[in-house]
């Protein structure tokens, strides 16, 4: 009898470790899956990200908005030129030098405005050049070795068989949620993207305002929110980083079920830390 409960303890241990198994290592390989595709999107750049909806936005900015840009600029250098008749006491004192002035700035908006989108992908590349020189300094990978989880395994099959009910239902929930936090983690990486065409849309209507004196400040908001959005990719890959290093801890650390807590815990903080690189960039930056 005693034989027979004993083959029957390892058989619903058997059954459990390997449930147990499957799960923690699946977790670990869709979070590293998951990272790994952080870093790879991030260090892409709009162009290259998507060329299908790259080429929509530079059609929509330059047939649809870089005409209204141009009335626009037009309202803003004759509001100027204005400015800088009444500002001389009606005419009584102007100098020739004003109008030079006034055209040479007016040359120079007109070539922001004609260079808009090469200024605007001159950014994202500097952005990118940097992000890409940081990927290769900062660890991404988050992959488990088979050594480690053998050892999980030879931890598992000294525990009793109610604990290792436990840690098997802890390990299912564990990847379920572990499956949500990746989709949190795909609508910050792609919403970063999307917010960049967005902002690369509109680009000729606020860059027709930056020489203008009153009304410049339009201009320079949006190239500040342009800097913080191109150069937020380096604070993602910062926080995979760091991300990359806590994992490995949990990994080695010897203990399956402060494994599964802790990779848990660690992928809610990389969520929490995606989501505050949006707002530390524009503080960096000033951006409004």
């Amino acid at each position: 009898m005693s034989f027979l409960t004993e083959w029957l303890v390892n058989l619903i241990k058997e059954f459990l470790i390997s449930g147990i198994m499957v799960n923690l290592g699946a977790l670990f390989d869709i979070v590293n899956d998951q990272i790994g595709s952080i870093a790879a999107r991030v260090s892409t750049t709009p162009a290259a990200w998507n060329p299908g909806i790259f080429s929509l936005i530079r059609n929509l900015s330059e047939t649809v908005i870089l005409p209204i840009a141009g009335l626009v600029l037009t309202f803003v250098m004759c509001w100027e030129l204005i400015h800088i008749i009444i500002e001389r006491n009606n005419l009584h004192e102007i100098d020739t030098w004003l109008f030079f002035k006034w055209v040479f700035k007016t040359l120079i908006a007109v070539l922001i405005l004609a260079n808009t989108f090469n200024i605007v992908n001159g950014i994202f590349d500097v952005a990118q050049y940097v992000v890409n020189n940081a990927s290769g300094l900062i660890s991404s990978s988050t992959a488990i070795t088979p050594d480690i989880l053998a050892d999980f395994e030879a931890q598992l099959w000294e525990m009793g068989v109610g604990q290792l009910l436990g840690l098997w239902l802890q390990a299912f929930l564990m990847y379920i949620l572990v499956l949500a936090l990746n989709i949190i983690i795909f609508v910050i990486v792609y919403g970063r993207m999307i917010e960049i065409y967005l902002l690369t849309s509109l680009a000729p209507l606020p860059m027709a305002t930056l020489t203008n004196r009153e009304m410049s400040s339009m201009g320079q908001n949006y190239l500040k929110a342009l800097l913080a959005v191109a150069f937020q990719g380096l604070l993602i890959m910062v926080c995979v980083g760091i991300y990359a290093v806590l994992i490995q801890s949990i990994a080695i650390s010897g203990n399956p079920i402060g494994s599964i807590w802790g990779c848990i815990g660690y992928t809610v903080l990389l969520c929490f830390t995606l989501f505050k690189t949006g707002s530390v960039a524009k503080s960096i930056f000033g951006a409004h």
